[in-house]
């Protein structure tokens, strides 16, 4: 059995045998190991502090101690430290001891080198799905990290407007079970605010979907919401789970719900209040318990008056109704969403900002802002491309905006600009 695969893992041995360690050693460095040995606690806790070791054989009977005692201590403060107990007795109270207390396995002395090679290999594939685990912890923490520094963004404001909607998104996230219908004019960051309320509720690890309804064609829709069997039309090759399936226990985004065919609606509706679904081709039903947040800049009760929005389907999507205002009925937000742009995309394009310029911040307050977060957020995406210095002057701004300026502009630093609540 060859085991000259095993690299970079660090083994000590301790043992009060220096026969017994040594050929250990020989044994563990012959297989490719890093290895240290100590006879006596003192040395092997020396060796413990000092090295990140990741396997420890321990001998159960030492002098003026037990390996018992020894592995007590070694694992509260080494927990993730694998053990494997060596003794030369075969006492079954011991051995259930050790693996109570976090030994990994145990081996029997005189040992004979088939034993040890299996006992390592058992070891060494449970160090791997370890380390495989902590790295896939590691990538999925600064994944949602990074999700959730983005999330922030176009949620900072420090209006009292903004700080009600956030007290409303905080409310809803505490509530799975009730659907949100999120307002506002195009641009005002309404899927954002959507992902904020999923990423704070306690169902965060499960799916979110965002859907554009208006992108959805009539003769696919239940095919796309409901899923379908394989066989059920020309085409369908595969079995396929519906949106409505894949964010059970999730949260699904309907952006522009405004846009979904009136004939349509009612199947939504159904599907909403049984929390059943039927794939296209299917007899069997499926239980789902999904989040429902939709969107839309129309005016669904003017839509209702026309009869192309159905009254009930408005019912079940607003349990709970978050309005977005345009920028324009808070502009004290528009300085504190510049910096924060301003420092993504110069951070993003390696051209750092030291300062703003103050007329830039008294111009853009008086800009209307019919594209809203979004419209200001290119603004200073194509300020910095465009500046050729460490500041922003209100000449890297459209010209457009530029009209209402004073020639003179005074330096603002941004840490006297940035009064404001990021979320």
């Amino acid at each position: 059995m060859d085991i000259k695969y095993i690299k970079q893992i660090k083994s000590l041995i301790l043992d009060d045998e220096i026969d017994f360690t040594n050929e250990i050693n020989d044994f563990l460095n012959n297989s490719g190991f890093i290895t240290f040995a100590a006879n006596n606690t003192e040395d092997a806790y020396d060796i413990l502090k000092n090295n990140n070791i990741d396997l420890f054989f321990l001998d159960v009977r030492l002098p003026g101690t037990s390996g018992i005692e020894v592995l007590k201590y070694v694992k509260s403060i080494y927990p993730d430290l694998e053990v494997i107990m060596v003794s030369a007795h075969g006492d079954m109270d011991t051995v259930i001891d050790s693996i109570r207390l976090g030994a990994f396995d145990y081996l029997r002395k005189p040992m004979r080198y088939i034993d040890l090679q299996i006992a390592i290999q058992r070891t060494h594939k449970y160090l791997q799905m370890q380390r495989k685990l902590v790295q896939a912890e590691k990538k999925y923490s600064l994944i949602t990290s990074d999700m959730e520094s983005k999330i922030g963004r176009h949620c900072i404001g420090k209006s009292k407007e903004i700080v009600d909607i956030y007290e409303l998104v905080k409310t809803a996230s505490q509530y799975q079970d009730i659907n949100v219908l999120i307002t506002g004019e195009s641009g005002t960051g309404k899927e954002i605010f959507a992902r904020l309320i999923h990423f704070m509720s306690n169902h965060s690890c499960n799916y979110f979907e965002a859907v554009n309804c208006s992108a959805i064609n009539d003769s696919l829709f239940e095919s796309e919401f409901f899923g379908h069997k394989k066989g059920s039309f020309t085409g369908a090759i595969s079995d396929k789970k519906g949106l409505l399936e894949v964010c059970n226990e999730g949260t699904l985004f309907l952006d522009e719900i405004a846009d979904m065919p009136y004939n349509l609606q009612s199947k939504l509706l159904r599907a909403i209040e049984d929390g059943k679904i039927r794939r296209v081709g299917d007899t069997k039903s499926i239980d789902t318990n999904f989040r429902l947040i939709s969107a839309t800049n129309c005016d669904l009760q003017k839509m209702i008056e026309e009869k192309r929005f159905r009254l009930d389907l408005l019912h079940r999507l607003n349990s709970l109704h978050i309005h977005i205002p345009p920028l324009r009925q808070r502009r004290e937000d528009i300085g504190p969403l510049l910096i924060d742009f301003v420092e993504e995309f110069s951070e993003k394009f390696k051209k750092p900002i030291e300062y703003i310029a103050e007329d830039v911040f008294e111009t853009l307050e008086k800009y209307d802002f019919p594209g809203n977060i979004r419209e200001l957020r290119n603004m200073a995406e194509r300020a910095i491309i465009l500046s050729k210095a460490t500041s922003l002057q209100l000449t890297d701004f459209p010209l457009t905006i530029r009209a209402n300026c004073a020639d003179n502009s005074k330096p603002v630093l941004n840490n006297t600009t940035k009064t404001m609540m990021k979320i």
